[in-house]
């Protein structure tokens, strides 16, 4: 298995510094409680160069995950998103996955996280089709977990925050151990919430329907971006909860996300979803959502902020491929 591709440079509390540079202490707090909050963003090599989607979105939601956990940040929004295509430009990359993270560093340990200096870090690196490339073409065999997804004022959902990671870690590793690709966890109640690191839509009788953020799930970028798209497309999109037995008896099933982009799921539980495959809709929606973030099609809602104000369309080689 293939470790993670390392690029040149990382953003640190306002400046540029070595990947390798970028260490913490072992006694830091997040190492020992998981005071953290992140992003997942995708930087896409467009028609017109580097463009970032839906940059200010997602530093959005990194400022509201980072407030319900009382971490002041330091840094503006609009800082944050300059420092996110700082890095990008730093590192020569033409596409590449950018991970803003802040968290609570070393002072003391103990549960209250209070005395800890929040520090925050941006890194990008290249990274590839999430469940693997032939999975957007041919879906994934995904089951549904054991493990049920954290209840509502427990830790809270529409936080990216690392601690409910721990719980994904469960529903990803149970997934793998038994052969699937991915797991679907259902929220306290037994709704259906959503994946490890995705969320999820079923389609059925030419409607889409997905789990509301009640059923503990993550506002997602890409979730919204879909059913925005949906609904252009003139199809009826619904946020109502989703019992089980709805994801056997569905046309489509398929996964959003800023890693997994739209990823058709063919069979869940070793029941074949629709005919087996990816199904028409999903493969409309996966053409249209492509067209948006490549830059093909017109950017109407400004989602691609471009890496490179002038607007250039060429950049240099990608650094990345030498110092890997």
């Amino acid at each position: 298995m293939s470790g993670l591709e390392a690029s040149a440079k990382i953003w640190h509390n306002g400046e540029l510094i070595p990947w390798d540079d970028a260490q913490i202490h072992v006694c830091s707090h997040v190492v020992h409680y998981a005071s953290a909050v992140f992003e997942g963003i995708r930087c896409y090599n467009t028609q017109s160069g580097p463009g970032v989607f839906r940059l200010d979105d997602h530093i959005k939601r990194l400022c509201h995950s980072a407030r319900i956990y009382r971490m002041p940040i330091g840094f503006g929004a609009e800082a944050l998103e300059e420092a996110c295509l700082e890095t990008i430009r730093a590192n020569e990359m033409e596409s590449c996955y950018i991970r803003p993270i802040v968290f609570r560093g070393y002072h003391s340990l103990g549960v209250n996280p209070m005395p800890c200096p929040v520090e925050a870090y941006i890194a990008v690196w290249k990274w590839g089709k999430y469940l693997g490339e032939e999975a957007l073409e041919e879906g994934v065999d995904v089951m549904v977990s054991s493990w049920n997804r954290v209840a509502p004022n427990t830790l809270p959902g529409i936080a990216k925050a690392a601690a409910n990671y721990m719980n994904a870690q469960l529903i990803k590793m149970e997934a793998l151990q038994n052969g699937y690709a991915e797991g679907i966890a259902l929220d306290a109640r037994g709704y259906v919430s959503e994946g490890s690191g995705e969320n999820i839509f079923i389609v059925r009788n030419g409607h889409l329907v997905t789990p509301p953020l009640a059923a503990s799930v993550l506002p997602g970028i890409t979730r919204e971006t879909v059913m925005f798209l949906a609904r252009e497309l003139g199809y009826t999109v619904e946020e109502v909860d989703v019992p089980r037995e709805s994801l056997y008896i569905a046309d489509e099933v398929f996964f959003t996300g800023t890693a997994a982009e739209i990823t058709p799921i063919r069979s869940i539980d070793k029941i074949p979803v629709g005919i087996g495959s990816r199904g028409p809709i999903t493969a409309q929606l996966q053409e249209i959502f492509f067209a948006h973030v490549e830059g093909r099609a017109e950017d109407r809602q400004g989602w691609l902020t471009p890496v490179y104000p002038d607007g250039r369309a060429e950049v240099v080689p990608d650094v990345s491929e030498a110092s890997a």
